[in-house]
């Protein structure tokens, strides 16, 4: 059986940007594994903040049957992780362990609720490892950075 993993919000946005061919192909190689394998997880900010953004930052934004469609076949069988009082919980505890903005901690905190063993994400400190929670940037070039445990 293999492990968990979460897909930050970057790489959905990544699988529609046609100026970075490079990150497009990574990012959609990435969503398809995600929902053959069943093994990749997303909360339901990675799906406000996607929707949000590609209703009305894409070059050609989305039109709303477009992003329903995306919502039904791609992120909702994705979803399994939303807001609670506990999520926020852990979310601020994480903010101020780590030092991340409160939007990043949540992410980390729907990844370790979801019980993953590895966040992917543009965004976040690569090769760091946060209550068992690898940090890996999928976009970085050639091999990722050594793992480094935050204490």
């Amino acid at each position: 059986m293999s492990d968990r993993y979460f897909l930050d919000t970057n790489i959905f946005v990544y699988c529609f940007d046609r100026d970075d061919k490079r990150k497009q192909a990574r990012a959609e190689e990435m969503v398809g594994k995600a929902t053959a394998d069943h093994l990749g997880i997303i909360s339901s900010q990675v799906l406000q903040e996607f929707l949000n953004v590609a209703t009305r930052k894409f070059a050609a934004p989305m039109t709303g049957r477009q992003a329903r469609v995306y919502l039904e076949t791609v992120l909702a069988p994705l979803c399994e992780v939303f807001s609670s009082v506990a999520l926020y919980q852990q979310a601020l505890s994480i903010q101020e362990e780590a030092r991340y903005s409160f939007y990043d901690s949540l992410i980390l905190a729907a990844a370790i609720e979801a019980k993953c063993k590895i966040v992917y994400s543009e965004d976040l400190h690569s090769g760091q490892v946060l209550r068992g929670l690898a940090i890996i940037n999928p976009f970085a070039g050639g091999k990722n950075p050594p793992v480094k445990s935050h204490n």
